[in-house]
């Protein structure tokens, strides 16, 4: 088999059966992959929700498991373990793949015999509009990804986000899955960054990870949950999770990130008086905020 969907779900019950559905009705064909749903101590009805609906779509090849351990890289390492697949396809259990994902995934592989690690595009899909104060800036907290029009290789310092990658499971085993240390969600507790680590550590194997824009899901985003509190436990996760990846390289490397996060904070300074000066004041404090979020992150 070339292709393993893993998607980890957590108290998704409302959106977990838009997503299966999605890979449901994939244009390969539903030999073509296998999904694995690795269910991380839900609390809702996501067990029930899926038997309901595998009861009604009996095709193909759908596994469901449970991973008491609480955190994203426990629960993708879990699923990768039992994975047939030669490629590991990483998706989130409320996005919905687009009808040629999986061909799309397919023909990335074939096309391009040397490659590793690649991801996709990832679209917001607001419930019930885009925010007046999102911009740009701050949508890559809620998954925005268009990283270029047209596939390519990743910019040095650029990669993949974790909803939407691919890796080639020799290489995933070879440097050991995603880190446990940066497990993602761990009760109100982020600690971000796992794929920016396990595509840091491919590159530095030598290899190239690359973006086709034809890979593409869209990500459920609901607009009443992105309070000021989610998006400070977002923001921060971040700089959390850069402070565990940087010690443990060196201390000189986390320095040199408390550097980076203080001069992007007067970036974000910037850009806000830009869009006050472009009459939209909306999007200026949450630029700014998402900085100072991060960098307290870091600095915990």
């Amino acid at each position: 088999m070339t292709l393993s969907i893993i998607i980890c779900s957590y108290n998704r019950a409302s959106y977990i059966s838009d997503a299966l559905d999605s890979l449901y009705h994939q244009s390969a064909g539903l030999n073509a992959f296998e999904a694995i749903i690795v269910d991380n101590n839900s609390t809702d009805n996501t067990a029930e929700v899926f038997s309901q609906w595998r009861a009604n779509h009996t095709q193909g090849s759908f596994t469901y498991l449970t991973e008491s351990k609480q955190g994203a890289s426990f629960a993708r390492n879990t699923g990768a373990a039992i994975a047939k697949g030669e490629w590991l396809c990483f998706m989130d259990d409320d996005a919905v793949a687009t009808p040629d994902y999986v061909k799309n995934i397919i023909n990335h592989i074939e096309n391009k015999p040397q490659v590793v690690g690649f991801g996709g595009r990832i679209i917001p899909k607001y419930i019930p509009a885009e925010p007046k104060w999102m911009s740009y800036y701050v949508s890559s907290l809620v998954g925005n990804f268009d990283y270029a029009p047209s596939a390519c290789a990743f910019e040095k310092g650029k990669y993949p986000l974790e909803s939407n990658m691919i890796v080639k499971k020799a290489i995933y085993e070879q440097i050991g899955g995603f880190n446990v240390n940066l497990p993602g969600v761990v009760g109100t507790l982020r600690i971000g960054g796992e794929g920016k680590e396990l595509f840091y550590k491919i590159l530095a194997l030598g290899h190239t990870i690359y973006y086709d824009p034809s890979i593409c899901v869209h990500h459920v985003v609901e607009v009443k949950k992105l309070t000021s509190e989610y998006m400070y436990r977002v923001a921060s996760g971040i700089g959390r999770g850069e402070k565990t990846r940087t010690l443990g390289i060196s201390k000189s490397a986390y320095f040199l990130k408390f550097i980076e996060y203080t001069l992007k904070l007067g970036v974000a300074i910037i850009l806000a008086i830009k869009y006050i000066l472009q009459a939209t004041p909306a999007k200026a404090g949450p630029v700014i905020q998402f900085r100072i979020d991060a960098l307290n992150g870091l600095m915990k």
